[in-house]
């Protein structure tokens, strides 16, 4: 047997044993976190769409906690995705997962970020979403297409979480009812 191929099978063992690895420890990840909620279905009337901005859904972990993947019910995929704010909620209308819906009273802050579980890109330059999934705080992270979305989807949301503190009520309040 040859140097070069000796070498080439060591290689792709080795790299068979780390995509084994991987998927031991992403099926582990995900039994660990059996007890999270799934997200609210899209309900039929999601209101007035107030703005939409193309980009990528980044992954949704646990509130403060960067690295820590929510990887059950399709939250943990990276995927394409349009951000869409409207007046009940925020919808993460994502290609080949489905849609995420968080509703507004669940909305605690929005903020951008430079990173989050694997992405990570130049200052502030992801928008991020801490919101209430059951009694979990999570974070959710999304990339606008195009820069000058940015701003304008983190008003947007600022906006509707306004709009829910305006009437008095905190989204925890909100939440109770």
């Amino acid at each position: 047997m040859s140097d070069h191929l000796l070498t080439f099978l060591t290689s792709v063992v080795f790299a068979g044993l780390l995509v084994l690895l991987a998927a031991v420890g992403w099926r582990a990840r995900r039994r660990r976190q059996g007890g999270v909620p799934a997200p609210s279905a899209f309900p039929s009337d999601p209101g007035n769409e107030r703005f939409r901005a193309e980009g990528q859904y980044v992954t949704t972990t646990s509130a403060g906690d960067w690295l820590d993947r929510i990887a059950v019910h399709g939250l943990g995929l990276r995927t394409r995705a349009d951000a869409v704010v409207c007046d009940g909620g925020v919808l993460f209308d994502r290609a080949g997962s489905g849609p995420l819906w968080v509703p507004a009273r669940d909305l605690v802050e929005v903020r951008l970020g430079s990173g989050m579980a694997g992405k990570f890109v130049e200052r502030d330059g992801l928008v991020v979403l801490e919101w209430h999934l059951g009694d979990k705080a999570v974070d959710t992270g999304f990339r606008t297409r195009r820069p000058e979305d940015k701003a304008a989807l983190v008003a947007a949301i600022e906006d509707l979480m306004g709009a829910g503190r305006r009437d008095g009520s905190s989204p925890a309040e909100q939440e109770e009812e």
